[in-house]
């Protein structure tokens, strides 16, 4: 989501966009698209939460090959008012916070290569189009990252943005929902990772948390390996009302006051779904470096 460079690099526009220049990608780019797209798609029939297969559909995304963003950006304005924009790579805080305020979601224009397919650090075409516009496809939670776009601009204001983050996390990246079906996938990091897909809603190394805006915001993450806590929200509509309807300003002035929690803490007030065992993270922990 932030990077450190302030200024745009070249050829990129003051707001950091750049032109997809689709043409550009060759045939083994969108071989790599396709078979990340076929084991994903695949793996996530009964796992993931239906409105993101419903957002696949609507968007036409099983197409092979690379989405053209022009084309994608029409079906994507037709259902919620959203596009889909090209940036070099990760963008300022402010930048990324006023594009999604406005409904456009920027998106890395490279994609893994082979060496990469199962993890790279920095998120790629796959990981931002495919993990998360087909959500965006669905008004409830469209609704909801324009709402955090704008609650960014305001927490940037206020030196807290790093709290804020964390809800990001846990929830567009890292997030669980419960469904009448069952505990079901929607965060863009998980559903664009095989293995996380797997850890995250099977294993029973992780804690699952029911949601909790003050929690999730007092709770450190992992960005190097899977997740210790996974938080889960009952609804889409449940995280787009706690959203709006939560004054930030003395939420923050609370949390700053308290220390923050370990990846892998229960605390007493926990809506604990699954107390995790955390061998996976005992294990790595282990493991010669």
């Amino acid at each position: 989501m932030e990077r450190d460079a302030q200024n745009p690099p070249a050829g990129a526009a003051a707001d950091w966009t750049i032109l997809q220049d689709w043409t550009a990608y060759g045939a083994g780019d969108h071989a790599m698209w396709d078979r990340l797209f076929e084991r994903q798609a695949a793996m996530l029939e009964g796992r993931v939460v239906p409105e993101f297969l419903q957002g696949l559909d609507i968007l036409r995304m099983d197409r092979p090959g690379i989405p053209e963003f022009a084309a994608l950006n029409e079906r994507l304005r037709a259902a919620t008012g959203w596009e889909v924009i090209a940036v070099p790579g990760l963008v300022p805080d402010r930048v990324f916070f006023d594009h999604l305020a406005n409904r456009r979601f920027p998106a890395g224009r490279f994609i893994r290569t082979p060496e990469q397919e199962d993890y790279l650090q920095e998120p790629d075409i796959f990981h931002d189009v495919f993990g998360h516009v087909p959500l965006l496809a669905n008004p409830v939670f469209a609704d909801y990252m324009q709402a955090y776009g704008r609650g960014g601009l305001r927490a940037d204001g206020m030196g807290a943005i790093a709290k804020l983050a964390r809800l990001y996390w846990y929830t567009v990246e890292f997030g669980l929902i419960q469904t009448d079906a069952g505990l079901r996938l929607y965060g863009a990091g998980i559903v664009s990772s095989n293995a996380e897909s797997h850890f995250a809603l099977e294993d029973p190394s992780p804690n699952r948390i029911g949601f909790d805006l003050r929690r999730i915001m007092r709770t450190r993450y992992r960005i190097d390996d899977f997740q210790q806590s996974y938080f889960v929200i009952d609804s889409f509509e449940q995280l787009l009302e706690q959203t709006t309807q939560t004054d930030f300003a003395p939420l923050y002035a609370d949390l700053a006051a308290l220390p923050d929690h370990d990846t892998d803490t229960i605390a007493p007030e926990d809506r604990v779904l699954t107390r995790g065992t955390q061998a996976y993270a005992r294990q790595k922990e282990e493991e010669p470096l």
